[in-house]
């Protein structure tokens, strides 16, 4: 660089943006790897999020971190802007809008393929015309129902994430004869409420929702079980990381994990998971998981003298 002002964060236009990369065509669905389980980046553009303490709650500093993600080999930068940490204060679709908005256009233009995090249907449709190419609720259609037919109209996949209630109701709710069939079972129900506005089938991903309504020994339980969500037909998301279930695991001396410690254990549950057939993961930290989906894909791959 010629001049120090042209630096990322040393002068006025702190953008990281135009400085570090020539902006690249637009990503597609279709173009994502096949032979390997993706990583999905996980990019939260709020003040209250339970894992960065809204580090990145600003339009730069989102944007600065979602190149990070994506140079750093993100297949999917997740970006949302309302926390879904159990107890969590609701945010307005606009204000919503305002915080992610910005920051898709900017991670779309530099080449990223881009989902939106959301439970609003305006929120989504802003998203996918801001260039977001994946609709992932975690509501599973439980507040706004209308959502469905966004999905169906645009045609763009769906994330269909198992949860009951909501921030505040979730964790009285996780009562489970039979944790993996019952939540097979009203993904199935919700599935159908897609498939009834117009969704096919090969637009429907479905993520078990570890964390939401369930305790430790649940998301436990479902992780090993993980092989029944098969059973729906559709691709698989799993969304351990840095999640309390981790801290508790790896509580030392009566004190659990803080999240950023959890990423080893989050990394060991991308490789098992991508083992045993995960369409893909989502997670904080990019690198660790990266490795370790490619470690679970040579494993799997059939023996050279075979």
């Amino acid at each position: 660089m010629d001049s120090l002002a042209a630096a990322p964060g040393t002068g006025p236009a702190t953008s990281p943006l135009p400085i570090l990369r020539k902006p690249r065509p637009a990503a597609r669905f279709e173009d994502l790897p096949t032979d390997r389980t993706l990583v999905m980046g996980i990019l939260n553009v709020t003040p209250d999020s339970f894992s960065d303490g809204g580090r990145h709650a600003t339009a730069d500093t989102a944007i600065a971190a979602g190149l990070r993600m994506f140079y750093a080999g993100a297949d999917i930068i997740d970006v949302g802007g309302e926390s879904t940490r159990p107890g969590a204060e609701d945010v307005s679709p606009e204000e919503e809008q305002q915080r992610v908005i910005p920051v898709i256009q900017a991670l779309v233009k530099a080449g990223a393929l881009v989902s939106i995090d959301t439970t609003h249907a305006s929120t989504a449709a802003a998203a996918v015309e801001a260039g977001a190419a994946i609709v992932n609720d975690i509501s599973g259609l439980s507040i706004e129902p209308e959502m469905a037919e966004f999905v169906a109209a645009a045609k763009v996949p769906y994330i269909l994430t198992h949860r009951r209630g909501d921030a505040r109701t979730m964790n009285s709710l996780a009562d489970y004869k039979d944790v993996a069939g019952e939540v097979v079972a009203e993904l199935a129900g919700v599935r159908d409420k897609l498939y009834a506005a117009g969704v096919t089938a090969e637009k429907i991903i479905v993520d078990p929702g570890l964390g939401f309504a369930k305790n430790d020994a649940q998301n436990w339980e479902l992780l090993q079980n993980l092989d029944q969500l098969d059973s729906l037909g559709h691709r698989v998301l799993v969304g351990a990381s840095r999640k309390r279930f981790l801290g508790t695991l790896l509580t030392v001396a009566g004190k659990a994990a803080a999240p950023e410690e959890r990423d080893g254990a989050t990394a060991a549950i991308t490789a098992i998971s991508a083992y045993r057939g995960a369409w893909a993961v989502r997670v904080h930290d990019v690198g660790p998981s990266l490795d370790a989906v490619k470690v679970a894909a040579r494993m799997a791959a059939p023996r050279a003298d075979s």
